[in-house]
């Protein structure tokens, strides 16, 4: 996985969810990840990067690091 994706899909999720996160952060251990914070956030990484996210890719994205690693895969980084 790119480490610069990783770094600049924790910082939209900060951003989304006003919460510091780490790589292993998911809705388990972020409070405010709640499925409409899951949307917004999915949102401004697809803004972000240009692109759209599968509705499948969307349900598997339950962590930082699967959706950097899915923003990896579809970029090619």
């Amino acid at each position: 996985m790119n480490e610069q994706v990783l770094t600049r899909v924790r910082e939209i999720a900060s951003d989304i969810l006003q919460s510091e996160v780490s790589s292993d952060s998911s809705p388990d251990t972020v409070p405010a990840w709640d499925s409409v914070q899951h949307l917004n956030l999915m949102l401004a990484v697809e803004e972000e990067f240009h692109f759209q996210f599968l509705p499948e890719e969307m349900d598997q994205a339950r962590s930082i690091s699967a959706i950097a690693q899915l923003v990896s895969a579809r970029s090619g980084a």
